[in-house]
């Protein structure tokens, strides 16, 4: 995936369209295609995209661009992995959870 440094707050479609070297009309394609990609617009209506919103069309990109996914499939594979990072989440809440519990006994062991 592409890395970039991000220095300002917002750019415009034509900044990340060349950050990608792509047209502008490739990156509202995507942004009508993918619901993870929402830039906000100012008051005459022109997308302003953030860092987060570049991490998201870098991601878009690499599936599409440089992995060779279908639109489809790499709106699958972007939900898959959405799944898998909450259940990873919820894992890890578990795990953490579990060792504050051994903390805890083992505290009330050395104490007694």
């Amino acid at each position: 995936m592409q890395s970039f440094e991000l220095t300002k707050l917002y750019y415009s479609i034509g900044e990340v369209a060349d950050m990608f070297s792509v047209a502008p009309s490739m990156i509202r394609y995507w942004e009508s295609e993918f619901k993870q990609l929402k830039p906000g617009k100012n008051s005459k209506g022109e997308r302003k995209y953030t860092s987060k919103d570049i991490r998201i069309l870098s991601h878009i990109f690499h599936l599409v661009k440089e992995k060779g996914f279908t639109i489809d499939g790499a709106k699958k594979e972007l939900e898959f992995e959405k799944k898998t990072n909450k259940e990873q989440e919820a894992l890890i809440k578990k795990l953490n959870d579990m060792k504050e519990q051994l903390i805890k006994l083992r505290k009330f062991i050395s104490e007694h």
